[in-house]
């Protein structure tokens, strides 16, 4: 066997020790997004921002499931989650946020949250807080203990509540949000509960849109699985995202998509991340935001998301 040329030697020797030297300042980047170090600002333009009534909102929203320990992965991912989100985790990911131009958090009530928000707002933290809840003897007292700017209605539920014929309640809770004094959003995965909404008239201030339909009872065709199937998660059907956009860009009301990343199905790489906020935000309107739920364990998504938000999202007027 032919001995290797010295040039050779030393050349693999520095290749070796460039791919050493990269993946150790990726070891320490990912050490420090772990441990919630402070980050620098995004590179590149500003975040664009909505408006939701009065209020400025960041075009990306601080979603809560990771938060909450809803991974629509298993339950080993979610206790997973639930037991890496500790309140002052997750105060540090919703000051990471902010540090990144997200001014706005979509939270669900929970003593955790209720914790969260008090401990960010000790802290002289500005961001923004609106909840997704159910029912409308509630909406007194987590208005009371949270502070939101707005409640919005819960999309399983709503779309539970229409499908029984008992919209009525949604519509209650809705009133019941603007006699206390905030904002009223409605949340739906089924899009004919927005068009509903929209087409009968409620004074909602905007809407929530699940990009797709996991609250459908069968298929996209409405044909029953087979009973030898065991559905051991949602579906996730590729078609349900332009059924909602299309929904989205006929209502007047801003709408904030979410689940715009399949729940973490779209989430094999960057390219696909990526390509996923291309889609959503050249599908809905200018004035529309997403909600997106971040994981930041083991890669930045929050700056990650954000740039894409930044890249994908500035509406043509500010470009």
């Amino acid at each position: 066997m032919p001995r290797e040329k010295p040039h050779a030697l030393v050349s693999g020797r520095r290749e070796f020790l460039s791919h050493l030297s990269a993946a150790a300042a990726a070891g320490l980047a990912m050490s420090r997004v772990a441990h919630g170090e402070r980050s620098q600002p995004p590179t590149g333009s500003a975040m664009p921002m909505i408006r939701l009534g009065s209020y400025q909102v960041s075009r990306l929203v601080a979603g809560w499931n990771p938060v909450g320990g809803y991974s629509y992965l298993g339950h080993h991912m979610d206790q997973h989650m639930k037991d890496y989100f500790t309140v002052e985790r997750t105060v540090e990911y919703l000051e990471r946020c902010e540090r990144e131009g997200i001014n706005t958090h979509q939270f669900s009530p929970s003593d955790k949250s209720t914790a969260v928000l008090r401990t960010m707002r000790e802290r002289g933290s500005t961001m923004q807080f609106f909840c997704l809840h159910s029912g409308r003897d509630g909406v007194k007292d987590t208005i009371a203990a949270t502070k939101p700017f707005a409640m919005v209605h819960h999309g399983g539920a709503t779309d539970a509540l229409f499908r029984d014929g008992k919209s009525k309640d949604v519509h209650d809770y809705v009133k019941e949000a603007h006699d206390r004094g905030v904002l009223a959003g409605v949340s739906a995965h089924n899009p004919d509960c927005i068009r509903r909404v929209a087409d009968e008239g409620w004074e909602v201030d905007f809407f929530m849109t699940c990009f797709y339909f996991l609250t459908r009872k069968h298929g996209p065709e409405e044909k029953k699985p087979s009973p030898a199937i065991l559905q051991i998660s949602y579906s996730f059907y590729a078609g349900d995202p332009l059924v909602m956009t299309e929904v989205v860009r006929q209502v007047k009301q801003p709408c904030l998509g979410f689940k715009i990343l399949g729940a973490g199905r779209l989430c094999a790489n960057q390219e696909t991340v990526g390509n996923a906020f291309r889609f959503a935000f050249s599908h809905i309107k200018p004035t529309d935001g997403v909600i997106v739920g971040m994981y930041p364990r083991f890669f930045d998504e929050i700056r990650a998301n954000a740039q894409y938000t930044c890249e994908f999202g500035k509406p043509a007027q500010q470009a």
